[in-house]
Order: structure tokens, then C-alpha cells, then sequence
């Protein structure tokens, strides 16, 4: 499929505008990127999906191509605006593929509107444990706003190169794709989108929004799991954690990826997701059913297994 097929479009929606790239026919599939980050974070993958599938991926409020108000960027907020989104464009129901940040808005997508959900997949997502990689924690902190717009000058990301080597703060396939996000911080607007959307999800004590007590509402919804074992900012113990608290769901951990496992191996991440949509059939949303496991609650046993597990984890790889 030639490249312009996914050059952004807009749509506005309550005033602002959402830009999005939509291609293809079939069942949809709903691409969510993380923060700072943009809809071209899936382009490869979309190329080669668009002639089986109708994929959608949008950049976030505050991101990208779309608009950059001061507005709600909570979670909950991110996942009302997809359901506008999919309302504008016709379409009732997807399969949501989710990284980092964008995974915790399709798992609070699932949540809210479970009628509209047929598959999860989440990528080194947020939203299942507090533990977060520190400089994410800084980055939250009071004043952290007068600090950010040096981060994009040479100099800064030149220190923030030699830095992040060091310490492997990022894998070496994340580093340069990570650095030129950060230069987007000295446009003021985006800048204050990307505070206002952190500080709803992180504080210096880690994750704000945590989704393992509303897990257990995935039971009947073919649930994904992909982390990177070497994943620095959501640590991949939260990918079992995840696992355990996900009835039915599958994992798949990539051997020394980081943060991006779905951009250090394309191919693979490709064909784990052909498999996953090949295999499992789209959930049907039951009123009745969803009633029940809402009175049921979550299992007591759940809630001491996922306490227990380290934020490393003790497998590499597997389903």
C-alpha cells in the first residue's frame, strides 16, 4: 500500500482537532501510542496489516498532529476521546493495541466500553503496578516544567546520549527514536501536554493509575500481553503481573528488547499478532455476564498472587 494512504487526517471533536491515519478494509484494529510519542510509531506495522485489516491509529490529544489545549489527559479522558473518534468515523467495535501509556487507555477503553472492545493487546504497557523508571518520576516533580525545555537543545541531547548509555536507561534500538521525541518539548504546547498527561499518571512515588483491581472484567476478552525482558521504563515484571490478573490471557516476552519490542523486532511482533487475531474469536459484550463479574469481584486468591511478583521477571520468554 503507497505511503500516502497513511498520511494524517483530522477530525474535530468537541472543538479540537484529532489527527489520525486510517487504511485498509476488514476488521479494525485501533493502534495507541505512549506518551510523547505519535501515530508513526506504528507505521511499519500498519503497512503490512492494511491489506487483511482496517487500522486506525490516532495521535493522542496533546501529541502529534492533534490539538494541544489545556485539557483533561487522564486516562479515563484518552478513552472517551477514542470512542468519539471511532463514532466519527462509523466504527462500533475493535481489536486495541496499546504501548506504554496507550496501553493503559485501551485497557480503561475495555473498561468503559466494553461493548466496543473485541481483542486487547498491550505493549510494555502502563496501568499494572507503580513501578516506573525514575526519570519519569523526576519529570512529574513540581518545577520539572522550567527543566524540560533544555532537553531538546544539542547540548542536553548530546548529555542525555552519553547519560542514558551509561546507565541503560534505554536498549540502543530505543535511544535515537526516544531522543527525537525529546526534542519536541521546546514547542511550549507541547510541552505542557506532555507534563499535564504524565502528572495524570505518574507522581515521584510512581504509577498513579493502577488497573489490576478491574483485570479480572477481561475474562471473555482475548487478552494479549508483549514486553521487552529488558525494559527499563515499565519494568517487565508487570507483564506477569498483568498475566496472572488477566484470566485466559497469553504473554509473550521478547529476549532483550526494551521499551519498543514492536520497533526492535517488527517482524516478529507481526507475526505473534497475525496468530493472536488468527486464533482467537472477538469477545461478545453480555450485559448479564458483565453484571455478574462486577458482583462477583475479584478473586481473593488474584489479589495475593499479583502482590508477590517481583518487578523482574523469572521467565524470558514463552506463552
Amino acid at each position: 500500500m503507497l505511503p500516502e494512504a497513511f498520511a494524517p487526517q483530522t477530525r474535530v471533536i468537541h472543538g479540537y482537532e484529532r489527527a489520525y491515519r486510517m487504511a485498509g478494509r476488514g476488521p479494525v484494529l485501533l493502534f495507541l501510542h505512549g506518551i510523547g510519542d505519535d501515530s508513526s510509531t506504528w507505521l511499519d506495522l500498519l503497512e503490512s496489516l492494511a491489506g487483511d485489516f482496517t487500522v486506525i491509529a490516532p495521535d493522542l490529544l496533546g501529541h502529534g498532529f492533534s490539538a494541544k489545549p489545556r485539557a483533561d489527559y487522564s486516562v479515563a479522558a484518552y478513552a472517551c476521546g477514542m470512542r468519539d473518534l471511532l463514532t466519527t468515523l462509523d466504527v462500533d467495535r475493535v481489536t486495541v493495541v496499546g504501548h506504554s501509556l496507550g496501553g493503559g487507555v485501551a485497557m480503561q477503553f475495555a473498561y468503559q466500553f466494553p461493548e466496543r472492545c473485541e481483542r486487547l493487546v498491550l505493549v510494555g504497557s502502563g496501568g499494572v503496578g507503580a513501578g516506573v523508571h525514575p526519570l519519569l518520576r523526576l519529570a512529574a516533580a513540581p518545577g520539572a516544567g522550567l527543566v524540560l525545555p533544555l532537553l531538546g537543545t544539542p547540548p542536553a541531547v548530546a548529555a542525555l546520549r552519553g547519560f542514558a548509555g551509561l546507565l541503560r536507561v534505554f536498549e540502543d534500538t530505543d535511544l535515537d527514536y526516544v531522543l527525537t521525541r525529546y526534542a519536541r518539548l521546546l514547542e511550549r504546547d507541547t510541552r505542557s501536554a506532555f507534563l499535564r498527561t504524565l502528572r495524570s499518571v505518574v507522581d515521584w512515588r510512581g504509577q498513579v493509575v493502577n488497573m489490576l483491581d478491574r483485570c479480572y472484567l477481561t475474562e471473555g476478552i482475548p487478552t494479549l500481553l508483549v514486553w521487552g525482558t529488558e525494559d527499563s521504563v515499565v519494568p517487565s515484571g508487570h507483564a506477569l503481573r498483568a498475566h496472572r490478573a488477566m484470566p485466559g490471557s497469553r504473554l509473550v516476552l521478547f529476549e532483550g528488547a526494551g521499551h519498543f519490542p514492536h520497533r526492535s523486532d517488527p517482524e516478529r511482533f507481526l507475526e505473534i499478532l497475525r496468530e493472536f487475531l488468527a486464533e482467537t474469536p472477538p469477545a461478545q459484550y453480555d450485559r448479564a455476564r458483565w453484571g455478574k463479574l462486577l458482583r462477583a469481584g475479584r478473586p481473593q486468591q488474584q489479589r495475593l498472587d499479583t502482590a508477590e511478583i517481583p518487578d523482574a521477571p523469572t521467565v524470558s520468554s514463552g506463552t
